[in-house]
């Protein structure tokens, strides 16, 4: 039996991540309903500016709802990743 808090946010269709890793240039995030999603990290300057072992150090918050770097100090909003990033900025004022 599923806890009722992921059933509200499956329910709210709210994009969670499984799973993270990475290359040179992209961010790759697998998300709970199996799309696998692929983001540039100049996205995140403090992502890319890390160190392997940096970038491989995060934990997932909020049922998969974020992603957490507590070395770089960095969260991620997975909804935002779905997001151009020109209307990131824009949610981020």
């Amino acid at each position: 039996m599923k806890n009722k808090i992921i059933e509200q946010i499956d329910k709210q269709d709210i994009p969670r991540a499984q799973e993270v890793w990475f290359d040179n240039k992209y961010m790759y995030v697998k998300l709970a309903d199996e799309r696998i999603i692929g983001v540039p990290l100049k996205r995140f300057p403090k992502l890319q500016k890390a160190t392997k072992s940096q970038r491989e150090n995060y934990i997932l918050i909020g049922y998969g709802y974020g992603i957490h770097w507590d070395e770089l100090d960095e969260d991620i909003n997975v909804g935002n990743l779905l997001l151009p990033e020109d209307k990131v900025k824009k949610i981020r004022l």
